[in-house]
């Protein structure tokens, strides 16, 4: 029979391996940003990070001389906490921008208005499930914190920061949907539910995504 600690342990181990072991966007994690998620299919980035996304068999990059990217926007309205601000949010939404344009300008002409041979670039950073046992409970905020099963010694929890974007490359002449991806980034661990997220806490994943917007290649 097994003891009460190897009962613990195990039980912990197991909570611990349902929040890890989902390394994409669920279906119930879908924000309804984009207008159809059906033919989402399982797919690897060029950075190797697995994601989910649809190509369109029209889609043809040589078709295509510029880009026009949008803002990225908060799908649904995000609501700022304590440990989320809404400037920290503002600031987040601004560096993807400047990042996939900093990163796309390296292979498409970017421009500020889209004409007859552009592809539009729309994304929304959307919401993700929090809670301490296998990431039940879905909240209707942009960025969340998604509570580690293990507690420190003061206390309180371990937070890691991750954040969600769903993306869709349109074409500008026609509107027709030609690319959409799902996906998700982690950012830096913060201390516990005290700790101010921060711009710097998400750049990496940011800075992944931009860079992978570039090197896409269907």
């Amino acid at each position: 029979m097994k003891s009460p600690l190897m009962l613990s342990l195990g039980l912990m181990a197991g909570l611990l391996l349902a929040g890890c072991a989902s390394q994409t966007t669920q279906p119930s994690q879908y924000s309804g940003f984009l207008a159809d998620y059906s033919q989402l299919q399982p797919a690897t980035s060029a950075s190797g990070a697995p994601v989910m996304r649809w190509v369109s068999p029209d889609y043809k990059a040589g078709n295509y001389r510029s880009v026009y990217i949008e803002k990225p926007v908060f799908y649904p309205t995000p609501q700022p906490s304590d440990q989320v601000s809404q400037a920290v949010l503002d600031e987040i939404a601004d560096y993807l921008y400047q990042a996939m344009r900093r990163e796309l300008q390296g292979s498409m002409t970017v421009v500020s208005q889209p004409d007859m041979d552009s592809l539009v670039l729309r994304s929304a950073i959307t919401a993700v499930d929090v809670s301490t046992e296998g990431l039940k409970v879905y909240e209707v905020i942009p960025i969340a914190l998604v509570v580690a099963a293990a507690s420190t010694a003061a206390g309180t929890r371990d937070r890691t920061s991750e954040i969600y974007v769903e993306v869709e490359a349109i074409e500008a002449r026609t509107s027709k949907p030609l690319v959409r991806v799902v996906r998700k980034g982690h950012g830096q661990d913060l201390e516990n539910s005290s700790t101010q997220l921060t711009l710097k806490a998400l750049k990496p994943a940011l800075d992944v995504w931009a860079a992978d917007a570039r090197a896409f290649r269907p």
